[in-house]
């Protein structure tokens, strides 16, 4: 027991002092492990430092939290700020650039502001080059002297500022510009959907001029089924000598329509002061003549005025062997040309269509130039085309004195406008040597021929030579007013203005005074007054002379 007692003393004085020992071993361990932990931590600033002032780039390892506690120990404030300030004249200096570039695109005429462009640009790059700059503030390894900076950062500041006020000024210039741009973007985008929208117009304006309306249709359907009925009334009349009397006035009306060869007419004789001197002489094709005669035997000629018809096909003279127009129409490539393809050629362009209508080569609008031959025994005549309104007394044209002059006409140019030039192709050696562009044209649908005149002359002989050479269309592309300015270059008259009007079948401008005051108004183009696309403010012109209480017109419905 006695030992076991000492033993316990003993080993209880062992533990308390082993206690402190060992208590004392462990803090020294941990000052040890702190002291090594110092002394890493100092060997890697110490080499990073070092190796940061060998290469001035930072550490590529170690402790991301440690680098940046370093470089928030090592930053110099004046160099953060000189490197902002610098940053600040860089990204204004871009600034300009772009906005200088973007004036020289546009082609604007602000030389001045790309000068100072230009200006300010090298104000910023040459400033850190200035040697007071460049050896305080950018020479890499030495401070940066605070008064220089301060200078620096002023002379940065006063361009800066000038340069903002510049792009101030310019972005507005600029926007509109965009505006301008995008404007004219808008309209030749408009433009275009307008010339679209034309050409399909103008086509079915064509195709509306070409075709037969259903009531005019119906109306000669309805003459001819009166001819066929009641063939004892409409027996051939016999020859009335007044036909040849060169005592009285003579009118020409070349038609197969016939609502408008009536309208003619009657618009010719309401305002005659001597209606029984006036004699028509109305020729159609061989499909019309019967709806003619029917006609004016139901419907009269009031006023006692002579209306004789005949078909184009009672010329026996007029044949292929004498007429070119005939003759060119028995021509293969000719018949090709005006008959094949027309609705394929006429979608890829409507000026195509015109010029291959096949009524330019019909005969009953080449009539005109066979006159002294159809009326041997006339000395004067009026030609009248079927789309005229007659307003006044006519009879003062078989009294102008042609001065020996074949066609007396009204003039049609104005300015550079409708003169030779624009129906003629001058760039045929032939047409520019016989003919002169500036000469003035005029106007086919009322003029007063001299038939003595045109025989002296021989100008049915002139217009077959023409016509033979145009065979291949290269002088002229259709119509009759080319060969008759040919023909009549120099044997024509002018006259009086107000008395003919031309232009209510295509122009809504013309003055109605001086539609008033004229003797004959004249639908030339399209829009026809017998036709649904007729322009309203002058279709009553032409409606008035109308005969409406005429049954056949009634029941056809012309929708007058």
């Amino acid at each position: 027991m006695a030992v076991a007692a000492r033993g316990t003393r003993g080993g209880g004085s062992g533990g308390i002092n082993g206690g402190h020992r060992t208590f004392f071993s462990y803090r020294i361990f941990i000052s040890a492990i702190f002291t090594l932990l110092f002394l890493a931590t100092f060997s890697i600033l110490f080499s990073s430092h070092h190796h940061h002032h060998d290469d001035d780039s930072l550490p590529s390892s170690g402790n991301a939290y440690v680098q940046r506690t370093f470089l928030a120990v090592k930053s110099d404030p004046l160099k953060t700020r000189l490197d902002l300030i610098y940053k600040q004249a860089n990204d204004h200096m871009t600034l300009v650039n772009a906005y200088a570039a973007y004036a020289r695109k546009l082609k604007l005429d602000i030389s001045k502001q790309l000068r100072m462009f230009d200006e300010l640009t090298k104000n910023l790059t040459d400033l850190p080059l200035k040697p007071s700059y460049k050896s305080s503030l950018f020479e890499p390894g030495s401070p940066v002297d605070e008064d220089v900076l301060r200078q620096f950062e002023k002379e940065v500041k006063d361009i800066v500022k000038v340069a903002r006020l510049m792009i101030v000024e310019s972005k507005e210039s600029y926007d509109n510009q965009i505006k301008i741009q995008k404007l004219k973007d808008t309209i030749f985008a408009v433009n275009e959907l307008l010339i679209k929208a034309k050409k399909n117009g103008a086509f079915a304006s064509l195709i509306s001029a070409k075709s037969v309306p259903k009531s005019l249709h119906c109306l000669a359907m309805r003459l001819v089924e009166e001819r066929v009925a009641h063939p004892e009334k409409y027996k051939e009349e016999g020859y009335k000598e007044e036909f040849e009397d060169p005592s009285l006035y003579h009118y020409a009306i070349f038609s197969d329509n016939v609502i408008a060869v009536s309208v003619v007419i009657r618009s010719v004789v309401k305002n005659a002061e001597e209606p029984w001197k006036h004699v028509f002489h109305v020729v159609t094709d061989r499909m019309n003549v019967a709806a003619m005669k029917v006609w004016f035997r139901m419907r009269p000629v009031e006023g006692g005025a002579f209306v004789g018809i005949k078909a184009v096909e009672e010329y026996r003279f007029l044949n292929s062997s004498y007429v070119p127009v005939l003759r060119q129409l028995e021509n293969a490539n000719m018949q090709k040309f005006y008959f094949e393809n027309q609705a394929e050629n006429a979608t890829k362009d409507s000026t195509n269509m015109k010029f291959r209508n096949p009524k330019y080569l019909s005969m009953l609008n080449h009539l005109r130039f066979y006159l002294p031959e159809m009326y041997p025994k006339l000395r004067k005549i009026l030609f009248l085309d079927d789309d005229v309104v007659v307003q006044k007394d006519l009879t003062g044209l078989w009294k102008v004195d042609l001065d020996g002059k074949v066609n007396g006409a009204v003039e049609t140019c104005f300015g550079s406008f409708h003169r030779y030039a624009q129906y003629l192709n001058f760039s045929h050696p032939l047409i520019k040597e016989r003919f002169n562009p500036k000469t003035c044209a005029w106007a086919f649908g009322m003029n007063i021929f001299d038939l003595d005149a045109w025989r002296r002359e021989k100008c049915t002989e002139q217009y077959h030579y023409w016509q033979s050479l145009n065979e291949e269309r290269t002088l002229w592309k259709l119509g009759t007013l080319p060969p008759g300015l040919i023909t009549f270059y120099s044997t024509t008259k002018s006259l009086d203005k107000s008395w003919h009007v031309l232009g209510l079948g295509y122009n809504p401008s013309i003055s109605m005074d001086e539609i008033s005051n004229a003797a004959v108004i004249h639908y030339n183009g399209n829009m026809k007054p017998w036709l649904d696309i007729a322009m309203n403010q002058y279709k009553n012109l032409w409606t008035k002379y109308v005969d409406n209480d005429m049954e056949f017109v009634q029941t056809c419905n012309f929708g007058l």
